[in-house]
């Protein structure tokens, strides 16, 4: 199946073209196209926040929706941390912030591991995003922000008193060995415990 009309415009970010399309009865404006993605994800994965207002401005679109490998409108936000596509999506009452996809991660993983800090910063201000959540391999936003080396990201979420810094994934690695792995030093200082500067104590 491929892209619509409307999907192109809407990834596209022709404001009028989609304007346009909306008006004919004929137009499905939540029609998934390649793999799965809707006019809604091309317009948030590309930040076109005037596209995505038009879109969610229908009643028979859903913010929600999931392609095949289980992203939404939000996470595809996430992917390229368009924050103006975000807060027009979060200030829906019906969004889903903690919708996880097939390999169990959230719109806040997929923030923290691209090292986008303004968009985990509005993700957390919410009381509907769990900042410790486990993807399908045990890992958390934590342990993918250390593991990419993304200090600000980590720094943000250590600022937390529900994010635990040692949570091991599924092959018991922590943030601080996934960090040591790849050479992190910043990310590393970040992690380490406070008492581990301490050395000759009798």
């Amino acid at each position: 199946m491929g892209d619509t009309p409307l999907a192109w415009a809407a990834g596209r970010g022709h404001e009028a073209v989609v304007k346009l399309l909306l008006g004919r009865a004929d137009i499905d404006p939540d029609k998934p196209g390649l793999e799965g993605q809707t006019p809604l994800m091309l317009a948030a994965c590309n930040g076109h926040e005037g596209v995505v207002k038009l879109l969610l401005g229908r009643d028979d679109v859903n913010p929600n929706k999931q392609d095949e490998p289980g992203e939404t409108p939000l996470m595809w936000a996430a992917w390229g941390g368009h924050e103006g596509v975000a807060r027009v999506l979060l200030g829906r009452s019906d969004i889903d912030p903690n919708k996880p996809s097939e390999d169990g991660r959230t719109p806040l993983f997929r923030a923290a591991e691209h090292g986008h800090e303004g968009f985990v910063k509005m993700l957390l201000g919410r009381d509907d995003v769990s900042p410790d959540r486990s993807d399908n391999r045990g890992k958390t936003p934590l342990i993918c922000a250390a593991g990419t080396g993304h200090a600000g990201v980590v720094e943000i979420l250590l600022g937390r008193n529900d994010v635990n810094p040692n949570k091991p994934d599924r092959f018991g690695e922590t943030p601080l060995s996934c960090a040591a792995r790849i050479g992190h030093a910043r990310v590393i200082a970040l992690l380490q415990p406070p008492t581990s500067a301490a050395h000759g104590t009798a």
